[in-house]
């Protein structure tokens, strides 16, 4: 994904992180390709989870929904996920998608199982 950690808020229960889209998913519009822009929130989603449990365990995602509010640039662009509710069978995850002027560019939220988190991942 090209995801760039950029910090962790325990507290809040929400990720940071930074894309840049690559040059192949931008389209004739000059915006990113929607699929990559759901691939994005995915991201900052699940990893909001995998450390507010302390990489212990990863969403496995039921449902996503997504909301395009502009036309998003390649980059560079500011994520952030985070933990609605955490429940022993079912997790409620959000996630924003910014440019870094700080202009809301795409919303997402999710419903999620938690599972143990495969090994291998970083």
């Amino acid at each position: 994904m090209g995801a760039r950690f950029d910090h962790f808020d325990k507290e809040r229960e929400e990720l940071t992180l930074r894309f840049v889209a690559p040059e192949s998913f931008v389209t004739p519009r000059g915006s990113v390709q929607g699929g990559l822009v759901a691939g994005f929130l995915d991201e900052v989603m699940g990893w909001a989870h995998v450390w507010a449990t302390d990489h212990v365990e990863a969403p496995l995602n039921l449902e996503i929904s997504m909301s395009l509010l502009k036309p998003v640039p390649a980059g560079p662009l500011v994520g952030k996920g985070r933990v609605v509710r955490r429940g022993r069978k079912v997790i409620f995850l959000e996630g924003e998608l910014r440019d870094e002027a700080g202009t809301l560019l795409a919303r997402a939220t999710s419903t999620a199982i938690p599972t143990p988190r495969p090994t291998g991942e970083t």
